[in-house]
């Protein structure tokens, strides 16, 4: 269709309910109009269109994407301008917020492809490109200006980053430069967790030659005024709430530290008489274990404290965590998610921090524990923990964890009341048995001689090693809102199907290698995990290749040549493809879950989860969608 703007009158369509079942590919969907009339006109459209929209809520991905096509079908246009059009709607849906952030709390999002590809001087530091020193390109102008005005500024792609530079708390608004694939890729999430954030697109994907509209980045980042009386309400208060439960002073509040006093104490004892061999440094803060200065080893028992501790406080995404204060949040009238100017304000007691860090422990003990049976050699961008300290040790600490997880809640019976203590360690209890069952039979799978796996067997294991973590820190929140008699079923429902399909989407990560865990392709394959992927492709192969398949698994080692044919079967067999399809079927099943919830704030809460948890931009078309495999019920 070309070009042109047909003239009709404008409807807004009011939209709600259940999310669209299938996050469809739209990578055919992400064509800039070339002609700069023409992007004018679909920003003054999204304008308008914006201005009908309730800003109180954060859109929805599969909100915004209706709109944008209610919008080029008002235009007339084709629809390889999705993308452009969800862009444009968001940035004006924002636009007001963004501007009322101020300039220090704000970041510039650049990508590397507008500087000179060749002949390009800067030097890379620890923030990115060092510009002030050249000024040849636009990523120079654009990046002196904003560091100028106090912005913080970063040249980079991708997700991950971004999301922890917001979940951290240096910055509360995002301007972004991107072609329309990293923009979806990158501020998808961002857009999600309720942030205010403007993205101008670049006029090319080719990561070559590229421009933007320059004038439209300048704007944009020279825009300040008051902050308007109606905002969104977010999910950034409550993300950097779970995190902040880790960080060294709530550890010691929360969860006290009576070992390290020992040993400082300890440390005095022995020192010389000038003070001269006491350790002045917090054991926690160097890697435990290593010699300290002076000559003098940290209190040996003090040694499983400080190692523990130390674990706690490392990476990851604190999602668990988050999930108990949230979905407590949203039954006590979801305050932490309104601006501060709406009278938005997180008050959560010691008691109910307690249990939400208690959540994160059991997890972090399943890791190390993990891990060991896994041989992993890395988790968190650095070497696992029985690589560091050796397996005895690493054993230790994860069982120190969970003690300290079933401490943290047994010990609050006074504020919380022991019904509602006795229910909460009950479902831990429960969660914890669960998990076991299902990595023991993942172990027995793996030691045993048969190596048949039915997809069913797979999904088997899934429900009950990714599940219950789910489930109790969603138990734990609604549990310390109250009794969840009507709530049961639902919980368990929506805790199975999103943990089932947060576990394919792992297998599929798997395939694509690991950057910040340090993770190889195939590394499933190479451990012989037995995953959905090896056992579709065994479901689905002829009776040689089934052999050759199993033979493979059966190996005490597999060889670089061996995942290379492990991977040809894969394809051939279309087991990727399957898999994503699955992800969508327990994606659509939890949405489902979470739509006939009565209470609009969990409403919202667990499809924000869905949103989140299991977002994958790029799956399967829509017409892989054939019924492949039942979404199960696992008892």
């Amino acid at each position: 269709m070309n070009e042109v703007a047909t003239e009709s009158k404008k409807v807004h369509r009011p939209l709600g309910g259940k999310p669209v079942a299938r996050r469809r590919n739209t990578s055919q969907l992400k064509s800039v109009p070339q002609q700069r009339s023409m992007r004018e006109k679909v920003r003054a459209e999204a304008v308008s269109l914006a201005d009908t929209l309730d800003r109180s809520r954060p859109l929805s991905s599969d909100r915004l994407e209706q709109e944008a096509r209610g919008l080029l079908d008002t235009m007339g246009l084709d629809a390889s301008y999705l993308g452009f059009a969800m862009v444009m709607i968001s940035n004006e849906f924002w636009r007001d917020q963004l501007t009322g952030v101020d300039f220090s709390r704000r970041l510039l999002l650049l990508p590397h492809c507008l500087k000179h590809a060749e002949g390009c001087p800067a030097d890379y530091d620890e923030f990115g490109l060092d510009c002030r020193k050249c000024g040849a390109c636009t990523i120079a102008d654009f990046k002196v200006t904003a560091e100028d005005l106090g912005y913080k500024v970063l040249v980079a792609e991708g997700s991950p980053i971004v999301l922890k530079i917001i979940v951290s708390g240096y910055v509360d608004a995002i301007v972004g430069v991107a072609c329309l694939n990293v923009l979806e890729k990158a501020l998808d999430k961002v857009l999600q967790v309720g942030i205010p954030s403007i993205a101008i697109p670049l006029l090319s994907s080719d990561c070559k030659n590229t421009s933007v509209d320059d004038d439209w980045v300048g704007e944009v980042i020279d825009l300040h005024r008051e902050p308007p009386k109606i905002q969104t309400r977010s999910y950034v208060p409550l993300l950097r709430s779970a995190g902040e439960l880790f960080q060294e002073e709530q550890l010691d509040h929360l969860a006290g530290r009576p070992r390290r006093q020992n040993w400082m104490a300890d440390s005095s004892k022995r020192a010389g008489a000038n003070g001269d061999e006491v350790r002045k440094e917090d054991p926690a803060v160097k890697i435990p274990g290593q010699k300290p200065r002076g000559g003098l080893l940290a209190d040996p028992i003090a040694s499983t404290e400080a190692i523990g501790f130390d674990w706690l406080a490392r990476g990851g995404k604190r999602f668990r965590p988050f999930i108990t204060l949230a979905s407590y949040d949203a039954l006590q009238g979801a305050q932490a998610t309104l601006p501060e100017g709406a009278g938005g304000k997180i008050e959560f007691g010691d008691s109910v921090r307690r249990v939400a860090m208690a959540i994160e422990t059991f997890h972090k003990a399943s890791l190390i524990h993990d891990d060991i049976e896994d041989d992993d050699s890395h988790r968190y961008g650095i070497p696992s923990l029985h690589r560091r300290h050796g397996v005895p040790i690493a054993l230790n600490v994860g069982d120190y964890l969970i003690g300290l997880g079933y401490r943290l809640v047994s010990r609050e019976t006074k504020d919380l009341g022991p019904a509602c203590v006795s229910e909460i360690l009950d479902r831990l209890a429960d969660a914890h048995i669960k998990l076991s069952e299902g990595q023991g039979a993942e172990l027995t799978w793996r030691t045993s001689e048969n190596k048949a796996l039915t997809p069913l067997d797979a999904l088997k294991i899934y429900a009950l090693k990714t599940s219950p973590a789910f489930e109790v820190a969603l138990y734990a929140g609604l549990r310390l809102a109250g009794p969840v008699d009507s709530y049961e079923k639902m919980i368990t429902s929506f805790s199975r199907n999103l943990g089932v399909g947060f576990q394919i989407l792992n297998d599929l990560k798997d395939w694509r290698g690991d950057e910040e865990n340090q993770r190889r392709s195939g590394q499933d394959v190479l451990a012989a995990r037995p995953t959905l992927l090896l056992a579709l492709a065994i479901d689905g192969t002829e009776a040689q290749q089934r052999d050759s398949l199993t033979q493979m698994m059966s190996q005490s080692e597999r060889s670089s040549e061996d995942l290379f044919r492990i991977r040809e079967i894969f394809d051939a067999v279309g087991v990727i493809e399957k898999a994503e399809t699955l992800v969508e079927k327990y994606r659509y099943r939890a949405s489902d879950i979470a739509d006939s919830v009565e209470n609009a704030d969990l409403k919202q809460v667990l499809q924000f989860l869905v949103n989140t948890v299991l977002d994958e931009p790029e799956l399967a078309e829509a017409e892989k969608e054939s019924s492949l495999l039942p979404v199960i019920e696992v008892a």
